[in-house]
């Protein structure tokens, strides 16, 4: 039932955002699609923690910040490497675990992989990324398992 809640709730306010329009006639419309597409979701079977993840919010109040830091600090890296060509690059392939246990902790731990410049996720075998390195620096800041730690955090399981 928290899922259902949480899901209404998230579509409420983006379809509020999105539309930007408050005119009770189009508010009520927005209201019938909305049960609309609950009414179809809960019927497909569809909502449930990973479809209407509620937990994250707060975690990802969390983590956002953090992440941002970590790409402004990668940019940079990255940005000196290609201005001062003498910087060295030594790329590397390897493999981490992901310490998630769930899809949608998984998919954010990877894509927050790829997001930090000098990294990308490039391929993932149920709990095992594959992971291309600019640098070794780099590979060794995911190597830590600090992203790992936090985004288990985010989804509940760290």
């Amino acid at each position: 039932m928290k899922y259902i809640a949480g899901l209404v709730v998230v579509m409420a306010a983006v379809w509020l955002l999105w539309s930007g329009h408050y005119d009770p006639l189009l508010l009520s419309l927005g209201a019938v699609s909305l049960a609309l597409v609950l009414a179809i979701s809960i019927r497909m079977r569809i909502v449930d923690d990973e479809g209407a993840p509620v937990q994250l919010p707060l975690g990802l109040v969390l983590y956002l910040p953090w992440l941002f830091l970590e790409i402004a600090k990668a940019n940079v890296d990255v940005a000196l490497r290609i201005l001062k060509p003498g910087l060295p690059i030594s790329p590397r392939v390897f493999k981490v675990r992901a310490g998630q246990r769930t899809d949608v902790g998984r998919a954010i731990y990877a894509n927050s992989i790829t997001l930090t410049p000098g990294t990308v996720t490039i391929a993932t075998d149920g709990d095992e990324l594959t992971i291309h390195a600019l640098t070794r620096e780099a590979a060794d800041g995911v190597l830590t398992g600090e992203m790992d730690r936090r985004v288990a955090r985010v989804e509940g399981s760290g």
